[in-house]
């Protein structure tokens, strides 16, 4: 019961940090309104976060439970492709809407620093998981190609949602990120289909 309590105690705290970075700023957010947006303690913070900063890494968990919330939604008369293109669009959406996109673009810098942890990359994530579960689906119910592996469709579907999100924060959010993306990411991904 500890570790789920552990847990609880940390989506709580990252929760509260990330509506807080929404509706005041991530410069403005003390991380005294964090401990009491989350009803938690100091002692609880600095026991998961070194930093405010290092809540930045956190946005991969905000992610993470978007996809988690996401995938009951996944239904069996979706192909594969659907079930990411579904994926895609509804978290694109909600990074678009809820998301403030210099935080955004920190996460990103951040992870390009050769300093920290790189929580983009972790293929431990629910994210990781879930887009080898499709592929595998896809592979499987003759749907994607056979000529690369699981991992390689994996790493270009993944390369590729990060490259739309770079670019969308380069040109400052001056076009609908999910509407982009509902566009460009099926006819980037085609090759992998049968």
């Amino acid at each position: 019961m500890p570790r789920k309590d552990s847990k609880m105690t940390k989506m709580k705290i990252i929760n509260a940090s990330w509506e807080l970075f929404y509706e005041n700023g991530y410069e403005s957010t003390t991380i005294e309104d964090i401990v009491e947006r989350s009803e938690t303690s100091k002692g609880s913070f600095y026991h998961y976060f070194e930093s405010k900063s290092e809540l930045l890494n956190s946005l991969s968990y905000i992610f993470d439970s978007k996809y988690e919330e996401l995938e009951p939604e996944l239904h069996d008369d979706m192909t594969a492709f659907e079930k990411l293109m579904f994926l895609n669009r509804e978290l694109f959406r909600m990074v678009e809407n809820r998301i403030p996109m210099d935080l955004l673009t920190l996460l990103y810098s951040s992870q390009m620093s050769l300093k920290g942890d790189r929580n983009l990359l972790d293929h431990n994530r629910t994210y990781y998981k879930l887009l080898r579960k499709l592929a595998i689906e896809g592979q499987n119910n003759g749907e994607f190609s056979e000529d690369v592996s699981v991992n390689e469709i994996v790493k270009a579907y993944a390369l590729c949602e990060r490259a739309i999100i770079s670019d969308w924060c380069l040109c400052n959010g001056e076009y609908s990120l999910y509407k982009f993306s509902e566009t460009l990411l099926p006819r980037l991904f085609r090759g992998f289909l049968k």
